[in-house]
């Protein structure tokens, strides 16, 4: 039948767990390649011998972590409001947000980059740096605040790439920005010898690749942007906000609580400073699939939302929380195994060298408890309920990590920062699940499920795009 020839979105039918693990593997693969890059900038910085321009990556990476974050909630909020309304049928509507996003994002693009270059100074005085470390991490952040536009742009289109089921170009648009930015990054450092200044010239050329990379396949393959209207970009913002706005509010909540351990750390000197670097640019290589079912698992939900298929909603976010915890343990028992030669590889010493074997040990089974809360937003975030995202978000950033990491200070030197930056995890991992499992009941309550069938048959007029995909 005629009717029948449109289809609902690919993650309305089919396997959950495939679509999981395929969406988590495919996003998964180009943030390794991303943070495969970050820890390469630390590893190459490291070589120039100076414990004050690993510091300085590292209260850079602190800052530029605020506008990551504000990129994570407006990438949230395109790939949330774009899914469901393919989810419902709605080509044309989907298409119409994700052009008044791409201007939103602009905007606030340009203005990140500007209060970078104005208040880099001040911003790291306060987080604790001080002396070569703080001239150094200002000079990066100048440069490499011209790549933050490109840089919400390209995580924006990758989260439209994959509401469409695009999962192989969103991960080829990271693949490209990470294969930039390794090439440029020893060329730029050593052979034109430009120090830390190459490092952030490359990570600017590579965000740019990033956004080419992104658009260039939603503007010609997938059609999947409009140019808004004045009246479609009026009507369209609130709805942006009231996604993006507790996103980014949930996300900044993560280097608001960073900013503060990072304090806290700078109170132990330089070589404090120089591994908890380390350590940061090692969590998210390590956990990097962590990272991709965070994003992946948001478009499944939203379509099943979309599509009334609640039993589904339910079901991706069971396999997700089963996904995370036999990652970790995986990965934890890697980090342990190989703790020596990690210190090693990026020259450790001392105090440095000390966090280094803690994260490695029993510490990075921890993060299951973050991998957890990653979940549970991303299930908010598409249950239209945001702000539970937020509230959990900085409740974990600052009643579960302040006070403990200041006790742990107290007690055990910047060892136990780390400890206590962990401590209050558990608390509101379980807090979140049991709130999202609630949601989600709630939610099919008010929301009978539809039969496939006639989700298809409202979707009769759209073209979509999954009828051609293939994982």
């Amino acid at each position: 039948m005629r009717e029948m020839e449109a289809k609902p979105g690919k993650f309305v039918t089919g396997s959950i767990l495939r679509h999981t693990v395929m969406m988590t593997l495919s996003s998964g693969a180009g943030l390794l390649a991303i943070f495969l890059v970050d820890l390469a900038d630390l590893y190459f910085i490291s070589l120039l011998g100076k414990d004050a321009l690993a510091a300085a990556v590292g209260y850079a990476g602190t800052l530029l972590f605020f506008f990551t974050s504000i990129s994570i909630g407006l990438a949230i909020a395109m790939g949330a409001l774009t899914a469901r309304a393919l989810g419902a049928g709605d080509v044309e509507r989907a298409r119409r947000m994700a052009g008044s996003i791409a201007v939103i994002v602009i905007v606030v693009g340009i203005a990140s980059t500007l209060a970078l270059i104005a208040f880099a100074g001040p911003l790291l005085t306060l987080i604790g740096a001080s002396g070569d470390a703080h001239d150094y991490a200002v000079s990066f952040l100048r440069i490499a605040a011209f790549g933050t536009p490109f840089l919400m742009l390209g995580m924006c289109g990758g989260a439209l790439l994959r509401a469409y089921g695009d999962a192989r170009r969103a991960m080829t648009t990271t693949l490209s920005a990470a294969t930039i930015n390794a090439v440029l990054d020893p060329l730029l450092i050593f052979t034109a010898g430009l120090g830390l200044e190459g490092a952030a010239i490359a990570t600017v050329i590579a965000r740019t690749t990033l956004f080419i990379a992104a658009w260039k396949p939603i503007i010609a393959i997938h059609n999947g942007v409009a140019h808004p209207s004045s009246a479609s970009l009026r009507k369209d913002t609130g709805a942006v906000f009231g996604i993006a706005a507790p996103a980014i509010l949930t996300n900044i909540a993560t280097p608001v609580g960073f900013a503060f351990v990072t304090r806290m750390i700078a109170d132990f000197g330089t070589q404090a400073v120089a591994g908890y670097a380390v350590i940061g640019r090692l969590t998210p290589f390590a956990f990097c699939l962590v990272f991709g079912l965070s994003s992946a698992v948001g478009p499944i939900v939203g379509q099943n939302f979309g599509a009334g298929q609640f039993d589904r909603v339910r079901e991706a976010f069971r396999t997700a929380l089963v996904f995370v915890a036999i990652y970790v343990l995986i990965v934890s028992a890697f980090l342990y195994l190989f703790r020596v030669e990690i210190a090693d590889l990026f020259n450790t010493a001392d105090e440095a060298r000390d966090l280094v074997f803690l994260f490695c040990g029993p510490l990075s089974l921890a993060f299951f408890f973050n991998a957890v809360l990653f979940t549970t937003n991303a299930a908010f975030n598409n249950l239209e309920r945001p702000t539970y995202a937020a509230l959990i978000n900085w409740g974990r950033h600052t009643l579960g990590t302040l006070p403990f990491a200041w006790l742990g200070a107290q007690w055990m030197g910047a060892p136990g920062v780390l400890i206590g930056q962990y401590a209050g995890g558990a608390i509101f991992a379980a807090l979140g699940v049991w709130m999202a499992l609630r949601l989600i009941d709630g939610q099919a309550q008010g929301h009978p499920p539809r039969k496939v069938g006639t989700v298809i048959a409202e979707s009769r007029a759209a073209q979509w795009p999954f009828s051609n995909w293939r994982p």
